[in-house]
């Protein structure tokens, strides 16, 4: 690569990641989890229903989730190094991933332990089941209105609000069931409530084991439309070409952008390298999300003249 010929440009990410922004609300749901957990345990000790326990049990996975969570935001907020030069902020990525697996060990076991009881069901007290799941529906409400805002921006904070979407809908599941045997004395719809708890898992969880395998593969951001992108960098005045486009994301709400940019050497002199940077990161700030960019400026010729060095 020839001296004077190329020139980076890059542009900071000040505030940080998008789940460190919303910790505050993180800890205000995994108390409300926390609390509803120990409730439904004693309620399932108390009333026999496998419906309670099985919300119970989804409940400990989302308090350990949102606990991950929580700690990837301290671990992600440790400075960059020479080594890891974009610091830890995958680990929230990576706390998504293990949560979105131990969802799917929660939903294997509400299954096979639903299906146990639809053969061989139990008695259960359904006058204070309906007390204890009201009491889950109230405060998964109060969780979810909590974490509204911030499930847009950052997967772990979506993976803690979906969770607890299903925990409300688990616990009306539970409400519904013990009202059906308190009218009718079926004692299998506890099984059935657990088994849609079950559905309601893993549709939502592999969404999240999706999105977050896509992160760590450096696939495209979803939001950002490459062929665009393309089409508005060319478009620029004095841009010849453009090759070695590349866009991905380092975590939630940080997608990172780098090309080179082929500039004529006629409009490289009259603005100069600064200003053409300049314009090209307002095209990207002004068209796109993507706040992190990284040009290259290369003279028609230079990428060929790269290639026979590199051979």
């Amino acid at each position: 690569m020839g001296a004077g010929h190329s020139h980076g440009h890059g542009h900071g990410h000040g505030g940080g990641t998008a789940t460190a922004a919303h910790r505050g609300r993180l800890l205000v749901a995994l108390c409300i989890t926390l609390l509803v957990l120990a409730t439904e345990v004693v309620g399932s000790a108390l009333t026999g229903s496998l419906a309670l326990l099985a919300d119970a049990g989804h409940m400990a996975t989302d308090a350990a989730g949102i606990a991950m969570a929580l700690l990837a935001v301290h671990i992600a907020g440790r400075p960059p190094s020479e080594r890891r030069t974009f610091g830890y902020a995958r680990a929230e990525i990576l706390a998504a991933v293990i949560n979105a697996v131990l969802l799917f060990g929660v939903g294997a076991f509400i299954f096979a332990e639903g299906i146990s009881r639809l053969v061989t069901p139990e008695h259960f007290d359904g006058a204070a089941t309906i007390v204890f799941g009201l009491v889950g529906m109230a405060a998964n409400t109060v969780s979810l209105l909590v974490l509204m805002r911030g499930q847009r921006e950052s997967l772990n904070v979506r993976g803690a609000f979906l969770e607890v979407m299903a925990d409300a809908l688990g616990s009306l599941a539970v409400v519904v069931a013990a009202a059906v045997f308190l009218a009718t004395g079926w004692r299998q719809a506890d099984a059935v409530a657990s088994l849609l708890i079950g559905v309601l898992i893993v549709p939502r969880t592999w969404r999240l084991l999706r999105d977050a395998v896509d992160v760590l593969l450096e696939a495209a951001p979803k939001d950002v439309d490459m062929a665009a992108v393309r089409h508005h960098i060319e478009g620029l005045k004095g841009v010849e070409g453009l090759h070695d486009l590349h866009a991905w994301t380092i975590t939630s709400g940080m997608p990172v952008l780098s090309a080179h940019v082929v500039v004529s050497q006629e409009v490289l002199d009259e603005v100069g390298h600064e200003k053409m940077l300049h314009d090209l990161q307002g095209c990207l700030g002004a068209h796109f999300d993507v706040e992190h960019c990284t040009f290259q400026l290369e003279p028609v010729g230079h990428a060929e003249h790269e290639a026979r060095l590199c051979h």
